[in-house]
């Protein structure tokens, strides 16, 4: 059992750890101050979700659904589409509206939306967690629900020190071109994975 919550936690870290829409969502509330612990706790719970529907076999009903996994990537990719374009507008208006301290918050209801929206909508962390970690549960049988409780550890830990550390960045991005930075970085990494989606 050691030894499936040990596998688990390292391949779901190693999975985690990559560039991709929900991180750089999270990295970018952590440097706003903005809704932090809900955002952490959402993404951390909707990770943990989908592992557990994975080890319980999601696999088998895709297969029986294969209409599933074509319409996951064409809505993720025109949802990552329109939020790239959201932060190339958002950095093009630059200075005071970028600041993390500056402005209006965003209200919590639409920040949550959106981050459900960056962990169910997102194909690739349906891939991931629910295809990926799923079938290699499966190897630790029976063990799998000790492979799932390491992975969905994995996803706690990660974006909690992703969101709670990035105000160890707050100095440098006291600077507005940080922030415009920022968010054409997010823009482009956003559109990146929409292509990728669709060429897919």
């Amino acid at each position: 059992m050691g030894t499936a919550l040990v596998a688990g936690f390292l391949l779901g870290l190693s999975l985690i750890l990559a560039i991709g829409a929900q991180n750089a969502f999270v990295l970018r509330q952590g440097l706003r101050r903005e809704h932090v612990a809900a955002v952490v706790a959402v993404c951390a719970l909707s990770d943990a979700a989908l592992i557990g529907l994975g080890v319980v076999g999601f696999g088998a009903v895709s297969a029986v659904l294969p209409g599933v996994a074509p319409a996951l990537r064409w809505l993720g990719a025109a949802f990552l589409f329109v939020y790239g374009a959201l932060r190339f507008r958002a950095a093009l208006k630059g200075g005071e509206a970028l600041r993390p301290a500056a402005g209006q918050s965003a209200p919590l209801g639409r920040t949550l939306a959106t981050a459900l929206l960056f962990t169910w909508a997102n194909p690739h962390v349906w891939l991931d967690t629910v295809v990926l970690l799923g079938s290699i549960s499966a190897r630790h049988a029976p063990h799998q629900a000790a492979f799932g409780i390491g992975a969905a550890t994995a996803s706690v830990a990660f974006f909690s020190a992703l969101g709670f550390g990035a105000r160890l960045l707050a100095p440098l991005f006291a600077r507005p071109q940080a922030w415009v930075v920022l968010e054409v970085g997010v823009g482009l990494t956003m559109w990146a994975l929409a292509v990728g989606l669709v060429l897919g």
